[in-house]
């Protein structure tokens, strides 16, 4: 296969992955904030667009109202989600707030076939569709600026862990009990992390949805934000970014390879088989922290 073919594709790739990495970083925002993994991120990240799309099209606000209208509605729908269904349930064995979440997750995505039907919408965003050139490799201009938001997202949440405040909810996710002793809100430091998820699952969909449109489909880029998560380390942004990229790449060149002999979906067995083996060689991931407990 022609070299330049294969470098191109992994550059694509890797500029998919970083678009993977939006919604990976939701995913670790919440289990870095509150320990518990998010199975719902997929679905928050359908409904971030539909929402943005529902203040375009139905309120008639230009897009870039509607992306900043869309994107505080979710910060409250995020608050909302820990605190209608997450909170009752601090202090419970970890597989109840897992089945929480994925419960979570059926609900949102059927809600939102619901209101807004199964009909792919597309999201105007002002990308030009024309590719960016980079000697004679052809780049996504989608992708290469969704990408770049996505480096933006991490500088500032890296900085944000920084903070005075970021420390506190790496406090919370540590020990809610000794947490709690010292004076910590656990419950609102863990409703910010929801809202922070549900911000990141808004600019992911804008952003999914200029590429495919908005629709059901969406919400399958769970698959992807776990993997990139359980691959990076489901505690660690810097994970998240690089295994992003690894896994684009990978996507990216197997699917030149692969897809003319299979015949397609080779995408998802990569996703599928990087999930598995980091489950079963290295559980917490390339950069996650590996706790010891005394027994």
């Amino acid at each position: 296969m022609d070299a330049l073919l294969l470098l191109e594709s992994a550059i694509n790739g890797a500029l998919v992955g970083l678009m993977y990495a939006l919604v990976a970083m939701g995913i670790v925002l919440i289990y870095k904030s509150s320990s518990v993994p998010n199975l719902a991120q997929g679905s928050m990240t359908m409904l971030g667009a539909y929402v943005v799309l529902a203040f375009a099209n139905n309120a008639g606000a230009p897009m870039w109202l509607a992306i900043p209208l869309g994107i505080v509605t979710m910060f409250f729908v995020g608050i909302g989600i820990e605190r209608v269904a997450l909170r009752r349930l601090a202090g419970r064995p970890i597989i109840m707030i897992l089945m929480m979440t994925l419960g979570l997750e059926i609900f949102l995505r059927a809600g939102t076939m619901t209101i807004w039907g199964g009909t792919a919408r597309p999201m105007p965003i002002g990308i030009s569709d024309a590719p960016l050139f980079l000697g004679p490799l052809l780049i996504n201009r989608a992708y290469a600026v969704g990408a770049a938001i996505a480096i933006v997202m991490f500088v500032l949440f890296v900085a944000f862990f920084r903070t005075r405040l970021g420390v506190v909810l790496r406090a919370i996710s540590d020990d809610y009990t000794a947490a709690w002793s010292v004076g910590i809100s656990v419950e609102r430091g863990v409703a910010l992390s929801w809202a922070m998820s549900a911000v990141m699952a808004t600019i992911a969909g804008v952003l999914w949805s200029s590429v495919q449109g908005a629709d059901q489909s969406l919400a399958l880029l769970l698959l992807k934000g776990i993997t990139v998560a359980v691959l990076g380390g489901m505690d660690s942004l810097g994970g998240a970014l690089l295994a992003s990229i690894l896994l684009g790449v990978v996507e990216g060149v197997a699917s030149s390879v692969l897809d003319p002999m299979i015949g397609g979906a080779s995408r998802e067995l990569v996703d599928a088989a990087m999930l598995i083996l980091t489950i079963m060689i290295r559980p917490h991931g390339l950069f996650g922290r590996h706790d010891i407990e005394r027994v």
